[in-house]
C-alpha cells in the first residue's frame, strides 16, 4: 500500500529547539532530536501516533534527553552516530548508509557533518534534510568539539545537496543569525530580504523553519566563505583570513561573541 507523502512538523522544546515529527498519513511515526520526552508525549496522544523511529544527530542533551522518558512509553528503532555518549541507539550510522523507515515509505542517507561535535551526522532523503545543530538557517553550530575545517567540509558536504532540499536545523536561531550576517555582509540584497521576512515572521509568532539549501547559499555567510565580501569581513578582524576554512574560523569566533 502506498504511503501518502511525508508530513514533517515541529514540536517546540525548551526555549528554541524543534523536535521534528516526521507522519506519512498513518499511526506510525518519527521523531528527530527529542531533547525533552513530554512534548513528544503529548503531540502523539494529541494525534493518535505511534512512535518507530528515533533519528538522533548528536549526543547534547537538548537533543537526547528525552530518550529515557520517550524508552518508557514505546520501542522505536533508534539510529544515531558511532558514539557511545549516546546509550539509547539500536543502530549506529555512519557516512553513506541508508536509514530506512519502512512504516513510512521513507528512506534517509547518512552524512557525516562533524565540526559542533566530533561524531555529528545529518540525515538527507524525501526532499529534507535533518541537520541538527552543523547548519541553522542564516547560520551553523558553535565549534565545541571540532575544527573549522573539519566544518568547512561538512559545510561544503551539505551545499552539494539539490538546492530545493528543505532544511530542518533544530533551533529557532533565524532572526538572531541574520542581525550577524547583516554585519558579515549587509551588501547581500537575498540576506535583507531573508532576513525582513524573517523578522515579519518572529514578531507574527510563527516559525521561520524549514528554509530552502538555495536561501542559505544565497544568504548564509557561513555557506559563503568564499565569497569575496564575506572574505574581506574576514580580514577586516583578521588580515590573514583566506577564503574558506580561515575565514571560517574568523567570523566563528566573532559570532560566539557577537
Amino acid at each position: 500500500m502506498p504511503h501518502a507523502p511525508l508530513e514533517i512538523t515541529a514540536i517546540p522544546a525548551f526555549s528554541d529547539n524543534y523536535i521534528w515529527l516526521i507522519t506519512a498519513g498513518g499511526e506510525a511515526c518519527a521523531v528527530v532530536d527529542p531533547g525533552d520526552h513530554q512534548p513528544v508525549l503529548e503531540a502523539l496522544e494529541r494525534r493518535g501516533l505511534e512512535l518507530r523511529y528515533i533519528l538522533l544527530t548528536h549526543h547534547h542533551a537538548d537533543h537526547v534527553g528525552g530518550m529515557a522518558g520517550l524508552l518508557r512509553h514505546a520501542s522505536p528503532e533508534v539510529f544515531g552516530p558511532h558514539d557511545r555518549r549516546i546509550a539509547a541507539v539500536t543502530r549506529r550510522v555512519a557516512e553513506g548508509e541508508v536509514v530506512a523507515l519502512p512504516a513510512l515509505g521513507a528512506r534517509f542517507e547518512v552524512l557525516e557533518v562533524p565540526g559542533h561535535t566530533a561524531t555529528h551526522i545529518a540525515f538527507h532523503g524525501e526532499g529534507a534534510l535533518f541537520c541538527g545543530d552543523t547548519l541553522f538557517s542564516v547560520g551553523c553550530g558553535r565549534l565545541f568539539e571540532g575544527t573549522p575545517e573539519q566544518m568547512q567540509d561538512s559545510l561544503d558536504k551539505l551545499a552539494a545537496l539539490p538546492p530545493e532540499t528543505r532544511v530542518y536545523c533544530a533551533h529557532e536561531y533565524t532572526r538572531s543569525n541574520c542581525e550577524f550576517a547583516l554585519a558579515v555582509e549587509p551588501g547581500n540584497p537575498d540576506l535583507q530580504r531573508v532576513a525582513h521576512w524573517v523578522r515579519a515572521q518572529r514578531s507574527a509568532g510563527r516559525i521561520t523553519l524549514p528554509g530552502t539549501l538555495a536561501t542559505e547559499l544565497s544568504a548564509n555567510p557561513f555557506l559563503r566563505t568564499r565569497q569575496p565580501a564575506v572574505v574581506a569581513a574576514a580580514r577586516e578582524r583578521e588580515p590573514g583570513a583566506a577564503p574558506g576554512a580561515s575565514t571560517l574560523g574568523v567570523i566563528r569566533a566573532w559570532k560566539d561573541g557577537f
